[in-house]
């Protein structure tokens, strides 16, 4: 069964999202490297080397800037193989609405809509070298 291992939060102002969360959950929220306009939110400790919750259950997520109007949260969920999956989405009702991307050495991440036209994120995880 696949998990539920992200979540991310659009924001018309990031800096004000990020103050409001920091405030009322106390989530750590830190601006990610490099020049894409992302907020890394985490609301549990987080292991260095695999960026993942240490907290068995919990997850983290990340504030970015609003694309479009009434864009809302998006869950996350990891899967063994995007390709795989996103060949599943039209076929289950669905539709691919951001396509595959690479995600600095972390992973590969998309976005589809399911049968009710909810976005939700399919990611895969690269593995770590050892």
């Amino acid at each position: 069964m696949d998990k539920v291992v992200h979540f991310e939060i659009p924001a018309d102002k990031p800096d004000r999202a990020r103050k409001f969360y920091q405030d009322l959950f106390g989530w750590k929220i830190e601006k990610a490297p490099g020049a894409m306009p992302y907020w890394m939110v985490s609301t549990v400790e987080v292991d260095k080397k695999t960026r993942m919750p240490k907290e068995a259950g919990a997850i983290n997520g990340g504030i970015m800037p609003r694309q479009a109007p009434g864009e809302s949260p998006v869950v996350v969920i990891n899967v063994p193989s995007l390709d795989s999956t996103l060949k599943k989405v039209q076929k289950a009702g669905g539709r691919i609405v951001m396509p595959k991307m690479t995600v600095m050495d972390m992973g590969y991440y998309a976005r589809v809509t399911d049968s009710e036209g909810n976005v939700i994120g399919i990611w895969e995880t690269i593995p770590k070298k050892q």
